[in-house]
C-alpha cells in the first residue's frame, strides 16, 4: 500500500461529534507524552502530520487520518495528572463512546514508554481492550534512550509486567529517532489493508 497517500481528515472532541465509521480504523493509544504523534509521523515518513508537543496532555481530540481504504486514529493521551476533573470526564466519555459505538476497529497499537514499567493506566487500557475483544499490538517507545543492558532487561521484564495481557501479543520496540520498529508497524498496517481487500 502507498503510505504517501495519508492525509489528515478530521478531529473530534466529543463522542457526539464523531464521524461515521465507514472504513476500518487502526488506532494508536497511550498515555500523555508516550510519543504517539512522533511514532505516527516516523512510521508514515512525515515530519508534522500528527502534531507533536512538548506538553503532556496536548492531544485532547480523536484525530482521524485517511490512508488507502482505512483510517489511522490518534487517540487522546491519558494519565496526565494536571488535567482537571471535568477534562478527565470528557476524555472518559469520548473514549468509552468511541470504543463502544460498534466502530470497525481491527487493531489498536498500544504505546508504552520503554523506560518505565507499564502504568496502572496502561494496564487498565489493555484490560479494557481485552474485555472488548479488540486485538492490540504493544509498541514500546523511546527505546533509543536505553543503553544495551537496560534495553535487554526491559525486553525480558515486559512480559512479567504485563502478565496475561501479553499472552500471544506482538511487542514491538521502537524509536521515533532512528526508526526502529517502524517498518514492522507499516507491515502490520499493510496486512490489515490487504485483508480487507484495500
Amino acid at each position: 500500500m502507498n503510505f504517501n497517500n495519508v492525509s489528515f481528515e478530521a478531529a473530534f472532541g466529543t463522542f457526539q461529534q464523531l464521524c461515521e465509521s465507514t472504513v476500518p480504523e487502526v488506532c494508536f493509544s497511550g498515555r500523555s507524552n508516550v510519543g504517539k504523534s512522533s511514532i505516527i509521523n516516523k512510521t508514515l515518513g512525515r515530519k508534522s502530520l500528527a502534531r507533536v508537543s512538548t506538553k503532556p496532555g496536548k492531544t485532547v481530540t480523536v484525530n482521524f487520518y485517511k490512508l488507502d481504504g482505512l483510517r489511522l486514529v490518534d487517540l487522546p493521551g491519558y494519565g496526565y495528572a494536571k488535567v482537571d476533573f471535568k477534562e478527565r470526564q470528557r476524555w472518559a466519555e469520548l473514549m468509552e463512546g468511541y470504543f463502544k459505538s460498534e466502530r470497525n476497529i481491527p487493531l489498536v497499537f498500544q504505546l508504552i514508554d520503554a523506560r518505565h514499567k507499564p502504568s496502572d493506566f496502561d494496564l487498565s487500557m489493555l484490560d479494557f481492550l481485552s474485555q472488548m475483544d479488540i486485538p492490540y499490538v504493544i509498541i514500546l517507545t523511546k527505546c533509543d534512550k536505553l543503553n544495551k543492558s537496560e534495553f535487554n532487561a526491559r525486553m525480558q521484564s515486559i512480559y512479567d509486567d504485563l502478565g496475561d495481557l501479553a499472552t500471544d501479543v506482538t511487542i514491538i520496540p521502537t524509536s521515533a529517532q532512528n526508526g526502529m520498529g517502524c517498518e514492522q508497524i507499516r507491515d502490520i498496517i499493510s496486512q490489515i489493508h490487504d485483508s480487507i481487500g484495500g
